[in-house]
């Protein structure tokens, strides 16, 4: 469940600090403080504590100076907000090689998606952020960039490679999300999964035993353990039907090469 909404704010005001077009601070910026500074402090208390925990009274005691100085520098959490995740946001394969290098488009999916991965569980509030509306500046682009540069060498056009990026990213963001929620749900509780699933285990077993549910009772124990690695699995199925899609286009990509951003196999 999202809780903040990015491009919220003045958007022109955002894309100002980002691209640094903006004018700076008057009436006598305190010494030391800069947009950066500021920015970097409000990442930290949201990776440690939540997006809740930020506001301007929060930065202005972590910073030690007045609330109103940080106005100067940037004009609300909304603002604010669109420069931490252009902050954070670096989830590209690496950065984009030239035309002369050969990459395997199924081992940037793989940078891309462990990229994604990566990003969301060091700082997990970007779960918690509407980025339908990303106000897009340097990092956000280059990422863009070099995510794209890994798939050029399929036969898909510009929407479709777009669509494979969204999918990678919804599909990430889903597991990345299912793990999160986990590991607050035994922090809000103090029960751990095991504890909570064997306290519904008298009722499953009942439930099992009286027949009604008799595809479900069929399935193994383990069923639901951790003999997946669901990242991974849906990951190769999700690279394997973007290669059928090329493959019925006739344009079957060359074997994989030597540079490039390395991944495993799909």
């Amino acid at each position: 469940m999202t809780t903040e909404t990015t491009g919220s704010g003045d958007i022109t005001r955002s894309l100002e600090l980002l691209w640094g077009t903006g004018e700076r601070p008057s009436r006598g910026p305190k010494p030391g403080l800069t947009l950066d500074r500021i920015v970097a402090t409000a990442v930290e208390v949201a990776d440690a504590e939540g997006l809740g925990a930020v506001s301007m009274r929060r930065l202005s005691t972590e910073l030690g100076t007045g609330t109103m100085s940080l106005y100067r520098y940037v004009p609300g959490k909304a603002e604010l907000l669109d420069l931490m995740l252009d902050r954070v946001s670096d989830p590209g394969p690496c950065d984009a090689p030239g035309p002369e290098v050969y990459i395997d488009w199924r081992d940037s999916v793989w940078a891309i998606a462990r990229g994604f991965r990566d990003l969301y569980r060091a700082h997990p509030w970007l779960l918690k952020v509407n980025q339908v509306r990303t106000v897009l500046g340097p990092s956000a682009l280059q990422s863009l960039e070099a995510a794209l540069t890994g798939l050029r060498e399929i036969a898909l056009s510009d929407a479709e490679k777009i669509s494979v990026l969204i999918s990678v990213q919804s599909f990430v963001t889903g597991i990345v999300r299912m793990e999160s929620e986990a590991a607050e749900a035994t922090e809000a509780t103090g029960q751990s999964h095991e504890e909570f699933w064997e306290e519904q285990e008298p009722f499953l077993d009942r439930a099992m035993r009286s027949g009604r549910y008799p595809t479900v009772a069929k399935l193994d124990p383990n069923a639901f353990g951790d003999e997946i690695d669901h990242f991974d699995f849906g990951l190769r199925r999700l690279i394997s039907g973007i290669e059928v899609l090329i493959r019925e286009r006739g344009a079957v990509p060359p074997a994989p090469g030597k540079d490039g951003c390395r991944g495993p196999a799909s």
